[in-house]
């Protein structure tokens, strides 16, 4: 449940979606040692869960604290984040971050742009010098394929008679995208292009501030102005 003064939400993804890059595969080309299964293979295959490949690919990378920030730092967060989704509350629109991913990057990235978000991701931290992704044994939201359940978030919102967006970058998204209206669907990378094939429609993006502009436009031009 969220606040009642919001009449909407944007209910979306991280990795690829708010930032440039995805962490995952800044840790493989960066982390993991030559000769490593490949894991994301494998998951695509359908032999590993997308959980099971993100936190065997997080647990095969040397253990180095140090460089697991560095990647952070080179994911390429949306650099108009914060005034973006002040425009977006003005306009009575709650923004709510759901990941497949792990909490601690995201944490780490929000808390540096000033941005407070309700977060909902596989827990997780760095022990021993390595990211440990966790199981999310606690969510209200539980998906055995990926941990968190995009769709279950957006279909929990939808269920209190709110009006919902989603944004999103990834195959994993598609179920999410698909509950709420082509124009209120946010799609880029692999997700556009899974949309484009079902003959679904959508809106494109390349950065999240195109998202915001399309649903806050009056707030964020009073901003810039």
């Amino acid at each position: 449940m969220i606040e009642s003064k919001y009449r909407s939400v944007l209910v979306t993804d991280f990795d690829g979606t708010m930032t440039e890059l995805d962490f995952y595969s800044l840790v493989r080309e960066a982390l993991v040692p030559p000769g490593t299964p490949d894991y994301w293979a494998s998951y695509r295959a359908g032999t590993l869960t997308h959980f099971e490949a993100l936190r065997a690919i997080f647990e095969a990378a040397r253990p180095d604290e140090a460089a697991l920030i560095r990647l952070v730092d080179r994911m390429g967060l949306e650099p108009e984040l914060a005034p973006a989704v002040s425009a977006l509350n003005r306009e009575g629109w709650k923004v709510v971050v759901v990941s497949n991913g792990c909490r601690w990057y995201i944490d780490r990235l929000l808390d540096r742009a000033g941005v407070a978000l309700d977060v909902y991701a596989n827990p997780g931290g760095v022990e021993g010098g390595r990211l440990e992704m966790h199981w999310p044994s606690e969510t209200p939201f539980p998906s055995k394929e990926t941990g968190i359940s995009k769709a279950k978030v957006v279909k929990s919102f939808l269920e209190e008679g709110r009006e919902v967006a989603f944004a999103g970058d990834s195959l994993t998204d598609a179920e999410a995208a698909l509950l709420v209206p082509a124009d209120r669907r946010f799609a880029r990378s692999e997700l556009a292009d899974a949309l484009r094939k079902q003959g679904e429609g959508f809106q494109p993006f390349d950065r999240w501030i195109e998202v915001a502009r399309t649903l806050a436009p009056s707030a964020l031009a009073a901003a810039a102005s």
